[in-house]
């Protein structure tokens, strides 16, 4: 009795596993577009020193303007998470909006080459077993109101390998919409939308996730209690892992050192300001070039380096940081161009906000981290639905539909 009991105590915990691992899953309820839309061969256009400028630029741009919005508090960006999810939108703008977004992506790369790099260069970031780096893109848009350009849609799925998704706008697309993006962070951003819009009509998105060990894992008896000094002047209580490293890295104002991730794949980069430096003005002074030269010109040399573990979210809105930066038209409903987006009844179409979400944990095993940026397409003004229901006394009139004077007039209190 006691055998049969214990395996049936058995057989309901197996059933509940099962149940929470695939039982809770959810489903993205929203229609589906992306077999329908067959990928197109493309030319491929590898990273050269055009590209790396250009991508340093934008992200040294991104980078310092963020810090500037986050003064005292941790921050991190994924600058190629931003440009994916952009050069995406940028595919539907013309005229100035397209040029603005050019020269801020692209730093004068056109988006027709900037997709081209963007494409060659995702392909071939590697992923395996002990490392991993997937990249995720996708469309939503309003299934009324909104008559999306197949050109857009194309290009987007040529270049970008974007799933899209035709929905009513409503709470399952909201529940659709993070569902997706908790899918491809591996559960480290759960949401990036609370509530759609009344004008919303479309949503770009890109999801990266990174997870990977560590090449040489810490030792556990060099992971102890420690100190780390706050940019408040704070002594706060943190768990620092020491390591010997052996690839050394300098500029004027800081050094640092490069630890590799599993397999020489990917690496963790650290700069420390020199005592006396300011951590905002060294991040002020950093440019393209000594940026570059820094990561370039790797030393050898024996280092003891001290990391504390860490973990925390970072969510940032990237407007006014966009706007600054020279996309000024892109946000602004009067002078927006995204004609080649589609057309709607809404309005014309503008980008209405670019959240940006990032995750990172890192520890004596390896590194884990999530990125996650929305694009909103915003229209100017939509068509209210009006319902008028006669159940109480009201005015009548017959009309002479060439004057439009009424023949009868009269009032209807009863039936």
């Amino acid at each position: 009795m006691k055998k049969t009991f214990r395996l049936l105590i058995g057989l309901v915990l197996l059933l509940g596993i099962i149940y929470t691992l695939f039982g809770c899953a959810k489903e993205i309820k929203s229609e589906e577009l992306t077999k329908k839309i067959t990928t197109q061969k493309v030319l491929e256009r590898p990273a050269d020193e055009n590209f790396a400028n250009s991508h340093i630029k934008f992200t040294l741009d991104i980078f310092k303007e963020s810090v500037k919005s986050s003064q005292d508090k941790n921050m991190l960006v994924s600058p190629l998470s931003i440009l994916l999810a952009l050069a995406m939108t940028a595919n539907g703008a013309d005229a100035k909006t397209k040029a603005e977004m050019e020269n801020v992506l692209g730093g004068g790369l056109t988006i027709e080459e900037l997709n081209e790099y963007l494409h060659t260069y995702v392909n071939s970031l590697p992923s395996g077993n002990k490392y991993k780096l997937e990249i995720a893109n996708s469309i939503w848009y309003r299934n009324t109101g909104i008559d999306v350009n197949k050109d857009f849609l194309q290009t987007n799925a040529n270049y970008y390998n974007a799933e899209m998704y035709k929905s009513k706008f409503d709470q399952t697309t909201v529940d659709d919409m993070n569902t997706w993006v908790d899918k491809n962070t591996d559960g480290m951003i759960k949401k990036i939308i609370d509530d759609i819009g009344p004008l919303d009509v479309m949503f770009l998105m890109n999801a990266i996730v990174f997870d990977s060990e560590w090449e040489v894992p810490f030792v556990p008896d060099r992971v102890k209690d420690g100190i780390f000094n706050s940019i408040k002047g704070e002594a706060q209580p943190a768990t620092m892992m020491s390591s010997n490293e052996s690839i050394y890295i300098k500029d004027g104002s800081a050094q640092g050192f490069i630890r590799p991730y599993k397999d020489n794949k990917y690496s963790f980069a650290a700069l420390l300001p020199n005592e006396g430096v300011n951590i905002y003005d060294y991040v002020n002074s950093l440019t393209i070039e000594s940026l570059t030269n820094t990561l370039n010109n790797q030393m050898k040399e024996k280092v003891v380096a001290t990391t504390p573990k860490f973990t925390y979210e970072y969510d940032i809105m990237l407007n006014n940081i966009l706007i600054n930066l020279g996309m000024a038209d892109a946000f602004n409903p009067g002078a927006a161009d995204f004609s080649k987006m589609g057309s709607s009844s809404y309005g014309n179409i503008y980008i209405g906000s670019v959240l940006h979400k990032t995750f990172i944990s890192l520890d004596e095993k390896g590194t884990k981290a999530a990125a996650v940026t929305k694009v909103g397409m915003v229209g100017t003004s939509y068509q209210k639905e009006i319902y008028i229901n006669l159940n109480r006394p009201f005015v009548y009139m017959i009309l002479d539909n060439q004057t439009n004077l009424p023949i009868f007039i009269g009032v209807l209190v009863e039936v």
